[in-house]
């Protein structure tokens, strides 16, 4: 009785070996016949009992060695032919076909100026600093000589952190200029490029977040002369040599005398109207001598040392250097509009 159990398997094991496949079908029919749920080689090992107890093993080791046999050939055919259909497909690629082009991405107009204005300052002597964005009252408000009362520091202006509500989102970089006068003397020359945060309602010409570059300049004989040298060759640098720009004064607390720079946009369509409020004029930083109380609160002897500081916003650089008329149109992400300035560097 177990020399025809043992026919049975080794017939099974020939017809396995003997097997040709030379397709998906049919190696899917070698796989049901062999490996599935009902294959053949299943009612087999229940005829183990049935074999001599002496024979057992033997039987058992020749049902497994068949089994094994049929996964092992099931993966050298299924291997060639996925080599094979590889090969195929590869027979029907026309090499002299010109490729497909590589999507090219392009730098956000932010970028592009920042990295121009960071590389005008660079060559006159400014160091780039940077600082943290969550700071407290006193290096947001009080060492720029802010006072107490003032609009700026009410929660309808600013952002203040619920769990810390001494601290704020800073609302300018020239938190890093104090930063810095507290931590050296002069002679100091800085920018300090960063992301800044006010309570504003979003339109077409302000945003609640959005991007500052700060100077700052402090040393012996300072003057507002130097000041103007230097943010007028920064204009003409930025926006060409025949770019027409003025001074208007102003006020800012931590800056004594201040003023407001504005270059020329024009005013030949309704955006031209509606961007310079019917001017012609579009402000772009704010600038001024330091206020001797801001140094003086800095640890810096206003009597013997005097300086200048100056503040744009980023995003106000790009609208005026590419006529962008909506502010928002740098915050979506719209890649029709990104696409304009890839031949920009």
């Amino acid at each position: 009785m177990s020399e025809k159990f043992f026919s049975e398997v080794d017939a099974l094991l020939a017809e396995i070996e003997s097997t040709n496949v030379s397709s998906t079908e049919e190696l899917e029919a070698f796989r049901i016949a062999y490996l599935g749920s009902k294959n053949r080689i299943k009612p087999l090992f229940a005829k183990m009992r049935d074999v001599e107890a002496d024979q057992r093993k033997a039987f058992g080791l020749l049902l497994n060695k068949t089994k094994q046999r049929a996964e092992e050939k099931y993966a050298e055919i299924e291997k060639s032919l996925s080599q094979n259909n590889r090969a195929q497909e590869g027979a029907h690629i026309d090499l002299t076909a010109p490729g497909y082009p590589t999507p090219v991405g392009a730098r956000h107009p932010v970028s592009i100026v920042l990295n121009q204005i960071v590389q005008i300052f660079e060559r006159l002597g400014f160091q780039v600093v940077e600082n943290r964005e969550i700071e407290d009252e006193w290096h947001n408000f009080t060492a720029l000589n802010t006072p107490e009362d003032h609009p700026a520091r009410d929660m309808t202006d600013t952002y203040y952190l619920k769990f810390d509500p001494s601290r704020v989102l800073r609302s300018q970089t020239s938190t890093v200029q104090v930063h810095e006068m507290e931590d050296k003397q002069p002679p100091i020359r800085i920018i300090s490029p960063g992301r800044v945060y006010r309570n504003e309602t979003i339109s077409a010409r302000a945003h609640c977040q959005f991007h500052q570059v700060e100077g700052l300049y402090v040393d012996e004989d300072v003057s507002f002369a130097d000041m103007k040298q230097v943010l007028f060759h920064f204009a003409r640098e930025l926006y060409g040599e025949g770019v027409k720009f003025r001074l208007r004064p102003s006020y800012f607390p931590f800056t004594e005398p201040s003023a407001e720079m504005d270059v020329y946009w024009g005013l030949k369509t309704d955006e031209d109207y509606r961007m310079t409020k019917g001017t012609g004029w579009l402000e772009i930083m704010g600038c001024g001598m330091v206020d001797p109380n801001v140094l003086d609160l800095c640890g810096i002897d206003s009597e013997k040392y005097s300086g200048f500081a100056f503040g744009m916003g980023l995003e106000r650089q790009a609208m005026r250097k590419y006529k962008i008329s909506d502010i928002r149109h740098l915050y979506e992400n719209d890649v029709r509009f990104l696409r304009q300035f890839k031949s920009a560097f």
